[in-house]
């Protein structure tokens, strides 16, 4: 348990976004599901509406537990949501474009894709994130 442990903590940051991805995917999929079947709210209404819950969700998860920024002057703060929204509309764009290319025009069957987009998705929103939204500044 010891190794485990060690483990765990020395790639807690890693650990702690894959946690909270599965928290936010959890959280767009309650508000789509709430919105759609207890207020019947139009379906892709629904969507984009849990898709803004969720991107804010992430965005509040993701600078507190996962990259730990610490500075909430309001230009910071805008900044980081800004370029979180920006970036989610991007991977969303490119999960898009992915599905198209492989399933539309190479004829690819669409689960196996969508897993594979979804990988590049979080791996793409990860980094964005990292070096870019929540970077460190001196």
């Amino acid at each position: 348990m010891g190794k485990l442990w060690e483990l765990l903590r020395a790639h807690r940051e890693l650990v702690s976004y894959g946690f909270w991805g599965v928290m936010t995917t959890a959280v767009n999929y309650t508000a789509y599901f709430l919105l759609t079947r207890i207020f019947h709210v139009y379906y892709l209404t629904a969507n984009g509406i849990a898709w803004a819950v969720s991107v804010l969700f992430a965005y509040f998860v993701n600078k507190l537990f996962v990259f730990r920024s610490t500075d909430w002057a309001w230009r910071v703060a805008l900044r980081e949501l800004w370029q979180m929204v920006a970036s989610r509309l991007f991977s969303g764009a490119l999960e898009l474009g992915l599905l198209w290319l492989f399933v539309d025009a190479l004829r690819l069957p669409d689960g196996p894709v969508k897993i594979a987009a979804n990988v590049v998705v979080i791996v793409v929103n990860y980094v964005l994130s990292k070096w870019i939204i929540f970077k460190k500044r001196a």
